[in-house]
């Protein structure tokens, strides 16, 4: 088992928060970007997360609530399926509440949702509406388990349940496009249409169903969550992939919530999530790890 954990104490220490990340199993590697446990003991968790990957949420008490970019907001469930996000989303809930989560990669994510995967970007939905009364057996058993490596067990064994549901997704394409996002600061569109060798309707058409997102949108939406990743973590941002400093402001401000001066002084969550991700290095794609 690989523990990546954001201060010394366990998920049950003595610290009012704290994050662990732990990569999937092998065989779930491209289907799952990390798995996370978070403990909460405080009255009230209140972040903005930065747009991100599908997510997976069981909570121990369903008391909070997920505000898009849109303003939609959505009541959270104790097992929530979140869609790809094209900006920050505001997460509140009351504490002490403990969250047992996993992102989903784009191939997992249309191998779960099918025809769906690209209905609910900016978007969330009940569990169980999808899988039904069955997903509270999960909960119980990831809220009993007694300790991290049984939940392990669980989230992995669980994800290859839900993920034989469905016709599983073509990987080539995904992995295409996450090489494409990974290696240039600032992605060029014609480059994948390239590197994919298909127009740019069907290149359009294939990123919206798997990332949620046009590719123009998505490489956006990484460059700025990369550089928003590297300033938490306290390393020297190359601006170089913005036009000038107004455009790199409006853009982390509106993929990351915030501004670079605010997130050269991260919150704890944010801080711990920048961090959490990059002690992964080398056991997850980069795409995952650098952002």
């Amino acid at each position: 088992m690989t523990e990546v954990t954001s201060s010394p104490s366990g998920v049950d220490g003595d610290t009012p928060f704290e994050l662990q990340y732990f990569p999937p199993d092998p065989d779930l590697a491209e289907m799952v970007s990390s798995f996370y446990f978070v403990r909460i003991d405080m009255p009230l968790f209140d972040e903005s997360e930065r747009a991100d990957r599908p997510q997976f949420r069981i909570m121990s008490i369903a008391e909070g609530e997920y505000i898009f970019p849109d303003g939609h907001v959505f009541p959270a469930k104790r097992a929530t399926i979140i869609g790809p996000t094209s900006g920050s989303v505001r997460a509140r809930g009351k504490g002490p509440l403990r969250i047992y989560g996993f992102g989903m990669m784009p191939a997992g994510w249309a191998t779960l949702m099918g025809e769906h995967a690209d209905k609910l970007t900016d978007r969330a939905m009940d569990a169980a509406e999808l899988f039904g009364d069955w997903i509270d057996d999960v909960i119980e058993a990831l809220v009993e388990a007694e300790d991290t490596e049984a939940r392990l067990v669980i989230g992995n064994n669980f994800v290859r349940e839900i993920l034989k549901q469905n016709e599983p997704a073509p990987v080539w394409f995904t992995r295409t496009v996450d090489q494409w996002l990974s290696e240039a600061l600032s992605p060029q569109v014609p480059d994948l249409v390239e590197a994919t060798g298909m127009s740019i309707r069907s290149v359009e058409r294939m990123t919206k169903y798997y990332y949620g997102l046009p590719p123009r949108m998505l490489a956006r939406k990484y460059r700025a969550v990369r550089a928003a990743s590297a300033l938490a973590r306290g390393e020297e941002l190359d601006a170089d992939a913005f036009y000038d400093q107004s455009h790199l402001i409006r853009e982390m401000k509106r993929f990351a919530g915030a501004t670079p001066g605010q997130l050269a002084r991260p919150s704890r969550y944010t801080e711990a999530t920048a961090k959490g991700r990059k002690q992964m290095t080398g056991k997850v794609s980069p795409l995952v790890s650098d952002t």
